[in-house]
């Protein structure tokens, strides 16, 4: 049986939510990616929370993603918070070095609360 991705986007006061749930490789990027695009439409200082914890593979492409996410938040004086628990996106940020750019979180919670 192949793995369902899933991704869901919601907003909660200042901040639109991104989770994302299944394999995220080069076949499902595209999906995750348009969900982003349409987070980041607003023309204000965006904050955007990805949730991640449901995400147990993450390849380059996917990672290139969270990555143009973040340039794009950046250039628009945004914020943008990733959620992830311990494993592969955890793992992937600290060996590429990236966790020194990103703001992360343990939970959903957790990451409103930061952006409250």
């Amino acid at each position: 049986m192949i793995p369902v991705f899933d991704v869901q986007r919601w907003s909660n006061g200042p901040c639109v939510i991104v989770r994302a749930a299944g394999e995220l490789d080069m076949a499902v990027a595209p999906r995750l990616r348009a969900e982003v695009d349409r987070a980041l439409e607003t023309p204000e200082h965006p904050c955007l929370v990805m949730d991640l914890t449901e995400v147990p593979f993450c390849d380059s492409v996917g990672l290139g993603i969270l990555v143009g996410a973040l340039t794009r938040i950046r250039d628009t004086h945004g914020r943008l918070i990733l959620v992830v628990g311990p494993g592969m996106i955890t793992h992937l940020l600290t060996i590429t070095n990236l966790n020194r750019h990103f703001e992360t979180c343990g939970s959903l919670r957790e990451a409103l609360d930061a952006a409250a």
